[in-house]
């Protein structure tokens, strides 16, 4: 009875530690043993544990595999059963706190690496890209829209190609001063552009403040991506459209000496499960073969 290996699972104190931590945040092996200061035979044995009972779910990407719970299982009311008694436990909540410290690690490698490429950015995209240009698939969607925001909007090559398109509110958002710098080099001043510093996570747009959204070449430098997603549900108005492009998953490792990243693409189960749940309506999907066998891969989306 699965039932049985389940409460098994969940009758070990190190095994709710980990269930707890991969609730809050998708983390590999090496992630998880500096978390919780044990040798990693012993926090590989606990994940096959709790995998095998059906309570967490893995994907490999590149070299490492990610654990975090299943969030779709038939079995989730049990796994939020256990959290809840869970959520006020002082050692469970420092155990968040060092989690939290390993994403701020990885937002740190991004930064470094976009504090080198924003003057070659364009260059970089380029190499993955080839002769294919998005931009005029972009434009094609967002033609209707008044009030757009490109978030992670880089080096303002899509903000420069729709000021010329009417009569837009444009508000483009990057992480990256570097990226930002290049962006205020690139665009003229207008009244109705406006750049602003912030995390792709908490972004700083107040509620239903846009009616589309674009988020290209982005997502897979994003610790969270549901989360980040949930924030353009946030700040999309009622009927908004989110225009989501990334590459289609892969294994070419070495990717990400060209244009970073912390993840090798998305499978197309993924955005749509993380659309999904974050309340989107998926409108239609689109993929272009570009260089390096990659899949540059559109999703259309709407609040």
């Amino acid at each position: 009875m699965d039932i049985i290996k389940q409460f098994k699972a969940l009758s070990d104190p190190t095994r709710l530690r980990l269930l707890f931590i991969l609730e809050h945040f998708e983390l590999n092996v090496n992630e998880i043993v500096s978390v919780v200061s044990m040798v990693q035979s012993g926090v590989s044995r606990h994940l096959k544990i709790l995998l095998d009972a059906g309570l967490l779910v893995s994907r490999k990407d590149g070299s490492f595999i990610y654990y975090a719970t299943d969030k779709n299982g038939y079995n989730r009311e049990l796994v939020l059963l256990a959290l809840r008694q869970l959520e006020n436990d002082p050692v469970l909540q420092d155990d968040l706190a060092r989690t939290q410290q390993c994403i701020v690690l990885r937002k740190n490698r991004s930064r470094r690496f976009f504090r080198t490429a924003a003057p070659r950015w364009d260059r970089l995209k380029k190499t993955v890209l080839g002769e294919f240009n998005p931009n005029p698939v972009f434009e094609r969607h967002l033609q209707d829209a008044l009030i757009i925001a490109d978030l992670g909007c880089g080096t303002g090559e899509m903000l420069a190609g729709l000021l010329g398109r009417g009569d837009k509110t444009l508000i483009g958002v990057d992480a990256s001063h570097e990226m930002l710098e290049q962006a205020r080099l690139r665009l003229p001043e207008r009244p109705n552009l406006e750049l602003r510093i912030g995390e792709l996570e908490h972004l700083p747009m107040r509620e239903q403040e846009a009616d589309a959204a674009l988020m290209s070449m982005v997502l897979y430098h994003v610790s969270e991506p549901e989360k980040a997603i949930r924030e353009v549900y946030r700040i999309l108005s009622p009927g908004g459209l989110f225009l989501l492009a990334d590459f289609l998953k892969h294994d070419q490792e070495q990717i990400k000496d060209i244009i970073g990243g912390v993840w090798l693409g998305f499978t197309r189960q993924q955005i749509s499960e993380w659309l999904g749940r974050t309340g989107f309506n998926l409108k239609h999907i689109e993929s272009y073969p570009v260089e390096k066998t990659l899949t540059f891969t559109v999703y259309l989306a709407q609040k």
